[in-house]
């Protein structure tokens, strides 16, 4: 099995290339530190350290990185960043506009090489968040960017016959981005906040391993009943 995985550094990403490992996957990875799992794992794991948010050089390290690739089971598009819990009003445009580089242009623009260099890939997860269509208090830029992606997911659809794409929110999991929310986030001001400090630490928010192998027993789920493009939330299979 050929998986393309971004952001693959640390937390969910990092969680999918140990479990697709066990299943004896080979991952070609992407991400701004590297893959701490490459020099263990060296037969197995191809890696590149590449920013996706510096757009100008993102093809020429999806040429370095696949250039032996022939062929794509599955691409996990999950890199992204979170921006700042805050006021709309408050986010600077700037910072909007590198949070939409990350979580949606950089995905453009695989998909793009993809179609470009005619390699075949038989599925297609963008890791997706609720944030997408909850849009609550606080989580401006996130929810923006993910509802964009979930966009872009169902136009590159239409374009992409031979693959069936998903976008996928997976729930809670406890990553890093999870210390910043549960300790430096005032919950009396953004309420919707509450439910990551109760949740952490029980069942209801699984660590990036155990959410990386709930996600891989779930593909041949996604294919078979949902819709190319669409979106869908573990938490309501």
């Amino acid at each position: 099995m050929n998986v393309l995985i971004t952001g693959n550094s640390s937390g969910l990403g990092l969680g999918l290339t140990e479990a697709l490992m066990e299943r004896e996957a080979i991952v070609w990875g992407m991400s701004r530190s590297g893959c701490p799992l490459k020099p263990r794992f060296d037969d197995v794991i191809r890696d590149r350290q590449q920013d996706l948010g510096q757009l100008s050089t993102l093809e020429d390290g999806l040429d370095s990185l696949l250039s032996d690739c022939l062929r794509l089971d599955l691409v996990i598009l999950n890199a992204g960043i979170l921006g700042r819990i805050q006021d709309i009003a408050q986010t600077d445009v700037h910072d909007l506009e590198h949070i939409m580089r990350v979580n949606v242009w950089a995905n453009k623009l695989i998909l793009d090489w993809l179609i470009e260099r005619q390699i075949p890939v038989s599925q297609i997860v963008a890791i997706s968040s609720g944030a997408a269509v909850n849009m609550n208090y606080g989580w401006g830029g996130y929810s923006i960017s993910k509802a964009a992606l979930n966009n872009l997911v169902a136009l590159y659809a239409h374009e992409m016959t031979d693959s069936h794409l998903i976008s996928l929110a997976p729930g809670l999991v406890d990553t890093a981005m999870q210390d910043y929310l549960c300790a430096d986030v005032d919950s009396e001001e953004y309420p919707s906040i509450q439910k990551l400090q109760q949740a952490r630490g029980t069942p209801d928010m699984p660590g990036p391993r155990e959410a990386a192998d709930m996600i891989l027993d779930l593909l041949e789920k996604l294919r078979a009943d949902h819709a190319s493009g669409a979106f869908v939330d573990v938490r309501q299979l």
